[in-house]
């Protein structure tokens, strides 16, 4: 009986060892996986006339409406994971504002709250091609160009951008927000 638990605890010796051994690598450095390809953050921004520089108070014509939008930023990354090029596309709906309502322009800015800055990202919308005309309405724009160091600097410090609409009324703007990352 001795010699069998011997010949037994051999034999599981030789089979654990050698299962061991067969979990081991020849390469110490674990390979890293490929960051290229493309990639989508998301974002969003309430849109509210108080959020403009000037705020545009309550009593005006444009000053109760409010909205939203989405910007979805569409990446494409080198293997290191650096972005080298984006697009975005953008869903914005508006609400409360004067029936007829032309919006003229639409932009992302740089600027955290309360600091406006030049127009970065434009949707270039052509003239009457967004009218409020019950004073409420939607649009989608889609594969705008955004440039790579820009893209980067949304996706790392979204507060430090805005989103607007402008009117005939207000050329500045007529309703902000910030960028939220989602």
């Amino acid at each position: 009986m001795r010699n069998a638990r011997v010949v037994i605890a051999g034999v599981l010796t030789i089979l654990v060892t050698g299962l061991v051994a067969g979990c081991g690598s020849s390469s110490t450095t674990p390979t890293p996986p490929s960051q290229a390809g493309t990639s989508q953050v998301k974002f969003t921004a309430t849109l509210l006339p108080a959020n403009e520089v000037p705020s545009i108070p309550s009593s005006d014509p444009e000053g109760t409406g409010t909205g939203t939008t989405t910007i979805t930023l569409n990446l494409t990354k080198d293997s290191a994971g650096n972005i080298i090029g984006a697009t975005a596309d953008f869903q914005v709906s508006l609400s409360g504002f004067p029936a007829s309502t032309p919006v003229t322009a639409s932009h992302i800015h740089p600027g955290a709250a309360g600091v406006n800055g030049s127009p970065l990202v434009n949707l270039a919308l052509a003239s009457g091609e967004i009218v409020l005309s019950n004073g409420s309405g939607n649009f989608t724009k889609t594969g705008i160009a955004v440039g790579a160091s820009d893209a980067t600097a949304m996706v790392n410090t979204p507060a430090n951008y805005y989103f607007n609409v402008h009117s005939v009324l207000h050329g500045g703007g007529f309703a902000r927000g910030q960028m939220v990352k989602q």
